[in-house]
């Protein structure tokens, strides 16, 4: 019998329902009192965190378990990243991951060793086919480590919407097995007078002041803070959990005036795509120079965030000569709420008109700055806010251009913008191996690359306010072998891999005219193949063959013969 459209109806929602129950039923990834160093949403170098990191009592190899039904639909393995990482998809909808791994459980291994050996490379981003690789809720899928870019042993952990990967709060479906009392902590408040719209102080520049406590551990006010026009406001506030020191993200962030609400935030899900916006929240300014991390309570016109009710953008004018009183309420997941209030008072001041800008950069077009050895390309949807950019340079006997200072501060990209430097004598032998670097303040070089035309290097970059020029690399990379007497007895090949300039772009190791897998981590510079007896034969002459090649295309060759 045909179901009726009402009975279609009722099955439909009792889908959901149960999916929405199964949801909530999730157990939890490890087996080991509860403790977080790190929530979701915290605020990164370029990036929110996508999920929560787990500690593992200062140690690797803590057995990690599927937090439900599903089967393995991605596994990665980088150097860097996540490390060695595995997604789980689930049928309520939702795609598990577990980063920074120190192994995988021998039927995950085993598929994922096969595959590497097929391509020939350690650094693997494969996807199974669906059912391809099940697992069953509470079943072990491998052990934590400190893989990839994780600076101690701990396990990195994600619920991602299956359709769209957008990360979503680990705690809407773990948090339950958690307590936590402790409210978030006030650090500062900051202002931002808009150019040519507002001051503070009497000054155009971004005012940035800190919140003391008392002996109590209650927050100070922060003193007599004059305003006129149109001004921005942010704040600088971290959570707080019990039984750990360490600070985390703040989920919620309101902002009132005058008991009206201006602003207000809410960390629970986004996009990657979007996820460097995260530099448009903040003070980018403020955290390029000083490290440290404002959260702006108002809205650049290029953020697209879904963090913010479309209600307000958070601009506040001040236009009556009266004490305006502004209030922050800062709340966790568990409810915890901290109120900060602070006054500011209206006081009527001359507004300075914005400086001549000879070259303005609006944030909804495509932006140009040419000279005849130096250009830049900003593509339309990489700018959050409109600026007056500046250039600079400096001659140099050291690098095979000047030395450009691309904007006198920093401002953020979404994606990338494009900068092309000409070389200072074009009568050069050999092009293949000129790159762009950063030179950071203290000096640092860090090598870009980029690729060689028509006498210029260009080259992608991802934000302003850093110098550039040409540089040449013609080293190539370094092998040393580490105890190669030993590897027959040990079992174990060693390499010692470093680059002075360009860095590592690829390698490969070999025996008998055969691929070997070498695993490598980027905290360090030692690569190791552990003998595979089911891929070598045994009681011969092993002829072993190492080959490295750095970013400028220079390229090492190492052999040596064993018996094992």
């Amino acid at each position: 019998m045909k179901p009726t459209r009402s009975f279609a109806w009722i099955i439909f929602f009792s889908l959901l329902l149960s999916s929405s129950v199964f949801s909530q039923n999730y157990s939890s990834p490890l087996r080991i009192p509860i403790s977080l160093s790190a929530n979701f949403g915290e605020l990164r170098n370029n990036h929110f965190h996508g999920g929560i990191d787990y500690r593992t009592q200062q140690v690797e190899n803590k057995p990690i378990y599927s937090i439900g039904d599903g089967y393995i639909s991605r596994i990665n393995i980088s150097p860097g990243g996540y490390g060695l990482a595995l997604y789980i998809d689930h049928p309520t909808g939702h795609t598990s991951v577990y980063g920074h791994m120190n192994s995988f459980s021998k039927k995950i291994q085993d598929f994922i060793t096969e595959k590497q050996y097929e391509k020939e490379t350690y650094r693997i981003d494969y996807s199974p086919q669906p059912n391809e690789i099940t697992v069953k809720q509470g079943e072990q899928i491998g052990l934590s480590g400190n893989t990839g870019g994780s600076g101690g042993p701990h396990l990195h952990f994600e619920i991602r919407d299956t359709k769209t990967q957008d990360p979503l709060d680990v705690l809407d479906f773990l948090g339950k097995t958690m307590t936590d009392t402790r409210k978030p902590d006030i650090r500062g408040i900051a202002f931002y007078p808009q150019e040519g719209k507002g001051v503070v102080n009497g000054s155009s520049n971004p005012l940035r002041l800190n919140v003391g406590k008392s002996k109590s551990g209650t927050p100070l006010g922060i003193g007599t803070v004059q305003a006129w026009g149109v001004i921005g406001v942010g704040v600088k506030a971290y959570d707080l959990m019990n039984g750990t020191s360490n600070v985390f993200g703040v989920k919620y962030v309101r902002l009132f005036v005058d008991g009206n609400p201006v602003f207000s935030s809410s960390m629970n899900r986004f996009s990657f795509d979007k996820t460097r916006m995260l530099n448009s929240f903040v003070d980018f300014e403020d955290w390029r120079l000083r490290k440290s991390f404002f959260m702006k309570s108002f809205v650049e016109p290029g953020n697209t965030l879904p963090l913010y009710q479309n209600l307000f953008d958070g601009y506040i004018t001040i236009n009556q000569e009266k004490n305006y009183i502004m209030r922050y309420e800062l709340e966790d997941f568990f409810g915890n709420k901290t109120t900060y209030s602070f006054v500011v008072t209206g006081k009527k001041h001359p507004i300075p008109e914005p400086p001549n800008c000879s070259n303005f950069m609006a944030w909804n077009i495509s932006n140009w700055f040419f000279e005849s050895d130096f250009s830049l390309t900003i593509p339309l949807g990489n700018l959050y806010s409109d600026f007056c950019y500046s250039h600079s340079k400096t001659t140099s006997t050291k690098y095979f251009s000047d030395i450009h200072r691309v904007n006198n501060k920093p401002v953020p990209l979404h994606r990338n913008g494009q900068i092309r430097i000409k070389l200072r004598n074009l009568n050069q032998p050999d092009t293949t191996r000129f790159g762009i670097i950063k030179i950071a303040a203290n000096g640092k070089e860090s090598w870009l690359g980029g690729t060689y035309k028509d006498g210029g290097v260009e080259v992608s970059i991802n934000e302003l306010g850093d110098r550039y020029a040409i540089d040449k690399d013609i080293i190539p990379p370094v092998i040393t072998p580490q105890a190669p007497a030993q590897w027959a007895a040990q079992k174990r090949i060693r390499i010692r891999l470093s680059d002075a300039k360009s860095g590592i772009s690829s390698f490969k190791g070999e025996i008998n005219e055969k691929f070997v897998l070498f695993r490598h981590d980027m905290k360090s510079d030692i690569y190791t193949y552990v003998f595979d007896d089911s891929r070598l034969t045994r009681g011969q002459k092993q002829i072993f063959t190492f080959t490295a090649t750095d970013g400028a295309g220079n390229t090492s060759e190492y052999k040596y013969e064993f018996t094992y």
